[in-house]
């Protein structure tokens, strides 16, 4: 049986970690995929995952690309996201569309693919 203070720190773990989950998992994401086209203004890349700054037509995006061992994995490396360099981007914008946030599946750079979640359509 539980207790009421187990029950109340239950309650606050999972108000904690419940925003955690929902930003880095797909559901913010509006289960659609498109592709983006632009160069890069900036990366920020490391843990939990990386964010890159793209501009595709005069709008500047959000770009999430995967976590350092899920960028290695798919034969990219942080010298790969410089500024200005050209990066086609496949996947599931943010369900808001106001939000120009996106959550890459998979980049090219000069026409070689990377699949950051092979098997993701």
């Amino acid at each position: 049986m539980l207790t009421r203070r187990t029950l109340t720190f239950a309650i606050l773990v999972g108000g904690f970690t419940t925003p955690v989950l929902a930003h880095h998992g797909w559901r913010w994401t509006s289960g659609d995929n498109i592709r983006l086209t632009g160069i890069i203004q900036s990366a920020s890349l490391g843990n939990p995952h990386g964010v890159l700054q793209v501009d595709a037509d005069g709008e500047v995006w959000q770009v999430e690309v995967g976590q350092p061992w899920r960028n290695e994995r798919a034969g990219l490396t942080d010298d790969d996201f410089a500024e200005g360099r050209e990066i086609v981007i496949e996947g599931e914008p943010s369900a808001d569309v106001e939000e120009r946030r996106l959550k890459a599946e998979r980049i090219w750079f000069d026409g070689n693919l990377h699949e950051l979640y092979p098997g993701r359509s």
